[in-house]
């Protein structure tokens, strides 16, 4: 498939995309010192106000933004327009302390269903498409953003939520669904279960497409997710999404049909990247960690935001006609980021040796603990071929994980169906230092 949602935005060139961003930048600077007298108040302490905004270089005078100071002033004090504006709120879970609160008015929700109609366009989504949503609805951000951008692109969508696999595969096959939302976690556990219950994904289902979020994945997970859903054999794919709450939820970044990256909606949302340890930004194709700007958000708009999440910023022309710039694949979060004996360790790099497996269930857990005084790595793995021994299963990877990784890494071989499956975002990690502690 080819073509645009809106090819008037998506194909600005460069030049004029770059104007627009000023210019927005330029009023979301003003409105946040005017409207806000936190952020007044920060932007004077560095210096900064809205007269310095000459260029988008000028942005680096802008001090950066992280995820406490929305719990500092919770629940709303970080918030630029008055009470009646805003027409709805979303919550993180706060599983790490206070939730954050974003709002949003009418004009932010309608220019989020925009950027997601966009997104599924993009990915292959058309108006005759049945898009079964099965994304987390409530405070959740990913299922009302999917669901809306769906409904303004005129998909016919299936509300089906997180979770009740059984009734998802029912909806599916009655309903002939041909494009899903979900977590690539979710995918999985889905695949599984079709597996496992003797589906005929090729003849018994109609899905197509299919767009994750929400947390990272890599190209392995994505191979194997295609096979599972029979996304191939119906002539389409897996795509990947990119979003956060604090930006709108979903629909910051997306894939297009050529994959070669997500592009970022650059009319919306100005992209830099740094060193996460310097806070300088790097050179074009480094690696670094992703800040974003929201140049059009008006209940809850934040300058230079932190996002953790490490990836690379490309802005060579996309084959697709867009001339929005892409981020490759997110790596994983600073926040994910493993330091084993003084070697940095991402979940994902893990996963992709994993993947390389077929004798392997995708559901894997990384377990930290300490031996002595240093830190040490163990990986549980479950087998889905059980022809190959457990422990020659485990020598493999261990030989494998530390070639890749450069540091000794602890396997450990579960039978068939014993891991945690997730019907949200995964949970990898487990870390169990503190019993030392």
């Amino acid at each position: 498939m080819t073509g645009y949602w809106n090819e008037t935005m998506e194909t600005l060139p460069l030049k004029e995309l770059r104007e627009l961003q000023l210019k927005k930048l330029k009023k979301q600077v003003k409105h946040m010192y005017e409207d806000n007298p936190i952020q007044r108040k920060k932007l004077k302490n560095a210096g900064v106000s809205p007269d310095d905004i000459r260029s988008l270089d000028d942005i680096t005078k802008i001090p950066f933004s992280v995820k406490d100071e929305l719990r500092e002033h919770y629940p709303i004090g970080l918030q630029c327009v008055p009470q009646e504006q805003v027409v709805r709120y979303h919550m993180s879970s706060g599983t790490t302390g206070k939730p954050i609160c974003c709002g949003y008015t009418r004009e932010d929700i309608d220019v989020w269903a925009e950027l997601m109609a966009r997104s599924l366009y993009a990915a292959g989504g058309r108006k005759n498409d049945v898009f079964q949503n099965a994304y987390g609805y409530g405070l959740f951000t990913g299922g009302l953003g999917f669901h809306y951008g769906a409904e303004k692109l005129g998909m016919s969508v299936i509300p089906t939520a997180a979770g009740n696999t059984a009734r998802q595969i029912l909806v599916m096959k009655d309903m002939k669904t041909t494009f899903m939302g979900c977590t690539p976690s979710y995918a999985q556990l889905l695949g599984e279960t079709l597996e496992r219950e003797g589906v005929d994904v090729v003849n018994d289902l109609h899905l197509r497409a299919a767009l994750f979020g929400a947390e990272p994945w890599t190209p392995e997970l994505r191979e194997r997710v295609e096979e599972s859903l029979g996304l191939k054999a119906h002539g389409g794919g897996a795509f990947d999404h990119y979003g956060l709450t604090e930006m709108t939820g979903p629909g910051v970044a997306s894939e297009c049909e050529a994959r070669t990256g997500l592009h970022v909606w650059s009319d919306h949302f100005l992209a830099e990247i740094i060193n996460p340890d310097t806070g300088e930004q790097v050179a074009p194709g480094e690696r670094g960690e992703l800040v974003l700007t929201t140049l059009s958000k008006e209940a809850m708009p934040f300058l230079r935001y932190r996002t953790k999440d490490i990836t690379v910023l490309d802005t060579e022309p996309c084959e697709c006609g867009r001339t929005h710039p892409r981020i490759r694949k997110i790596m994983g979060r600073a926040d994910d980021m493993l330091i084993i004996r003084g070697v940095n360790v991402f979940p994902s790099q893990i996963e992709h040796v994993l993947l390389q497996h077929d004798e392997l269930a995708e559901p894997f857990q990384i377990i930290i603990n300490r031996a002595g005084a240093l830190d040490q790595l163990v990986v549980k793995v479950e087998q889905r071929d059980t022809s190959v021994s457990a422990e020659s299963l485990k020598k493999t990877l261990e030989k494998e994980l530390r070639e890749s990784m450069l540091v000794s890494i602890m396997v450990e071989v579960e039978p068939p169906n014993t891991l945690p499956r997730f019907e949200g975002k995964a949970r990898r990690i487990i870390d169990e230092r503190k019993v030392y502690e």
